[in-house]
């Protein structure tokens, strides 16, 4: 019996249907061809009929396939709807504020916003968790005011710098470099990088993967996808990949099975509160900016790191 498909391989057929070509589509994508191909081929069993002509050199769609597009695009183009009309459903009052964060860690900041709060000193905040393709989208969705989390971030967002900090390799227990003090750049090159949404950007999955290497050197991926800091630790405690994680992240990651390694060559990330530049900033919003941005001229990134390990280490 046919299940129902995800709108996620509906997406992947409009590429596919574009390109005619599953090595284009996929590098679109951001996704690797042997994912992308599982992902069509699931999208044709959850239908019950072939999508794909696969006979020959040249991609081409069957007329099954063809018939469904219009359909397709119904219902991916729906799916877009619902998620806009739910963030408008869910737009804050002026008096508050949301905040989006992909960074568990980052106590001081955590600390310095109840401290405001406690002293009505500033806007009521909300936290919300979100993930990396989330912390893009949900800020222009209109679901979010801001979002904290690791740059880079797209042009067409505002951000204020709150920190700078070094970032680690998670190693599987299991592999050599699991035993080193530091490793670089070029002792991970055997090391497949854990895979990403396909909604991350290009920008964004480079950096954080390093991709290419200094001497130029493309990464590969794995058909493991992570889009949480959970997920990345876990697939590689699992012995799934690597990944690089920051440094105030650590105390909240603890694994069995994985290794945290300094990785000496690697350039620092940034922490910013960051938002849709185009976006009137509320009365609530532009009080805390304020209120942030006083706090950034007076602290230091070292500061704010040593802050961190205290709280951490008083836990």
């Amino acid at each position: 019996m046919a299940t129902d498909p995800s709108t996620h391989q509906l997406r992947l057929l409009l590429v596919l249907a574009e390109e005619l070509h599953f090595g284009r589509a996929a590098k679109r994508l951001f996704i690797s061809q042997p994912a992308f191909s599982r992902q069509i081929r699931a999208l044709e069993e959850h239908l019950g009929v072939p999508l794909v002509d696969r006979s020959t050199r040249r991609v081409e769609l069957t007329a099954a396939g063809q018939a469904l597009l219009t359909h397709v695009r119904a219902v991916v183009d729906a799916a877009d709807d619902l998620r806009v009309a739910a963030a408008a459903a869910t737009r804050t009052p002026s008096d508050r504020v949301v905040l989006g964060s992909y960074i568990t860690a980052l106590p001081a900041l955590r600390i310095l916003l109840d401290d405001l709060r406690a002293r009505h000193s500033g806007p009521e905040v909300e936290w919300r968790a979100v993930d990396n393709v989330e912390q893009v989208t949900a800020p222009l969705d209109g679901e979010l005011d801001a979002v904290i989390c690791y740059g880079p971030m797209p042009a067409d967002f505002a951000t204020l710098r709150l920190g700078t900090e070094p970032r680690f390799a998670c190693i599987p227990g299991t592999h050599p470099l699991a035993e080193r003090e530091s490793v670089t750049l070029a002792d991970l090159a055997d090391l497949p990088v854990i895979g990403f949404s396909p909604h991350v950007r290009r920008e964004y999955r480079e950096f954080w993967a390093a991709d290419p290497r200094p001497d130029g050197t493309p990464v590969r991926y794995t058909d493991h996808m992570a889009t949480t800091l959970e997920d990345c630790v876990s697939l590689a405690s699992l012995g799934h990949g690597t990944r690089f994680i920051t440094e105030s992240t650590l105390a909240l990651m603890p694994r069995p099975g994985v290794r945290f390694v300094p990785v000496t060559d690697l350039p620092p990330c940034t922490a910013v509160l960051a938002w849709p530049a185009a976006r009137p900033v509320t009365p609530a919003f532009g009080s805390l900016l304020r209120l942030l941005r006083a706090h950034a001229r007076t602290t230091d990134p070292e500061t704010l790191r040593k802050s961190n390990r205290r709280w951490w280490n008083a836990a």
